[in-house]
């Protein structure tokens, strides 16, 4: 038996450890490693509503302060406080005793007046006969005929006073001025009045329909109205839609009336009303809704789902295209908004691009991909080798 030195051993050994090392990376340089699958959107072009969500408070349709406008004690209060009221009925009665004296005392100076009137004017009658016989002198004719005029005026100017006094007695009852809800009454039965103070009796406000005030800001309706003036975008609807303070949809939809024409100095908005039914009065005024509404339309548009939307350092927007060969190419696009779950592109895609939306992990600029719908399902398929791990060969 040969006895090889322990050098030639150890030789031997690194040079068989070295050729098995040689083969196995060989063998890893020869697999290529599959083209990636990745899941595509086919991009078409459609008109994309842009929607605004603007904050605002609820306002009543009509108010109106009921005021007394005589002065008096009242007397009785003829409504039931939170009720429903119609215009023209009683709320209030104020004691009406001095007022309708003056009423009956106006009544009897024009019956006064009516009375010398007619004498006067008889007078007057009789003398001008007389007069032009030249039985009585022209002058005498003149002063009766002055004083039967007096006297008319007399009578109108009493026909004037009793109609004020009527109206003042009529005032002694206060109506309701306007149809709807009336609150609470700020005045109690034996408190004395006047067309002159302060504070009203009771407030009014009708309800159905009822008003929305949204702020929205000047500078986002100045580039809107710029936007609308190019032709980039077009108009879209009035019609609003409410989100309660609960976070609930309201029933019912409204639409814009109008804006102001005029900025508020303090908080750089413009005030925008829309108009909303309310029929079972579950909006109240003052509060709190986000209105939601489609101001213009984007014509030309793309919508792309978010995951496919990717941002530089610098904050443009880029997506992955399977490009020629079922290459990975990326490509600059403009995305400013959101619409739902996608992006709204602008510029830097075409009808028919494929967008990638799936499978976007480590892919680079001119990876070769396996592109596949979106959503397709992913196949996995067994181990190689019948369950061994891959590169293991038998025997």
């Amino acid at each position: 038996m040969v006895r090889w030195p322990s050098v030639v051993r150890r030789g031997g050994l690194l040079a068989l450890l070295t050729l098995l090392a040689a083969c196995s990376g060989g063998g890893d340089a020869g697999r290529q490693r599959p083209p990636a699958q990745v899941g595509y959107f086919v991009a078409r072009s459609s008109t994309v509503p842009l929607s605004v969500t603007l904050g605002g408070r609820t306002v009543a349709y009509e108010t109106s302060e009921v005021r007394p406008q005589v002065t008096g004690l009242i007397q009785r209060r003829l409504f039931a406080e939170g009720a429903f009221v119609r215009a023209g009925q009683p709320l209030y009665q104020i004691d009406p005793s001095l007022y309708r004296a003056a009423a009956n005392q106006a009544q009897a100076n024009l019956a006064s007046a009516r009375a010398s009137a007619d004498a006067a004017l008889a007078k007057a009658s009789r003398y001008k006969p007389l007069a032009e016989m030249e039985a009585v002198s022209k002058q005498e004719y003149t002063d009766a005929a002055a004083q039967a005029r007096v006297a008319q005026a007399g009578v109108a100017q009493n026909a004037a006073a009793l109609d004020t006094a009527r109206i003042n007695l009529r005032h002694t009852t206060v109506p309701a001025p306007i149809t709807g809800r009336i609150g609470r009454s700020l005045f109690t039965v034996g408190a004395l009045v006047s067309a002159n103070q302060a504070d009203p009796l009771a407030v009014i406000q009708k309800l159905d329909p009822i008003y929305v005030d949204m702020q929205q800001s000047a500078a986002d309706l100045s580039s809107l109205r710029r936007a609308l003036q190019s032709g980039e975008i077009a108009p879209g609807s009035t019609t609003v839609h409410l989100k309660l303070e609960d976070g609930s949809d309201y029933g019912f939809v409204g639409h814009v009336q109008f804006s102001e024409i005029s900025v508020d100095q303090n908080t750089g908005t413009v005030t925008l009303r829309a108009s909303f039914p309310n029929p079972q009065g579950l909006l109240l005024p003052g509060t709190f809704v986000k209105a939601v509404f489609d101001q213009a339309v984007q014509p030309n548009a793309f919508l792309i789902p978010q995951p496919a939307v990717q941002r530089d350092f610098d904050g443009s927007a880029f997506v992955y295209l399977v490009g020629p060969g079922d290459k990975a190419t990326r490509r600059k696009i403009v995305a400013d908004r959101t619409y739902g779950t996608s992006w709204i592109v602008t510029s830097g895609l075409k009808t028919g691009d494929k967008v990638i939306t799936q499978g976007l992990a480590n892919l680079k600029q001119g990876d070769k991909v396996r592109p596949v719908p979106q959503n397709a399902p992913q196949k996995v398929g067994a181990p190689r080798g019948g369950g061994e791990f891959p590169g293991k060969r038998p025997g």
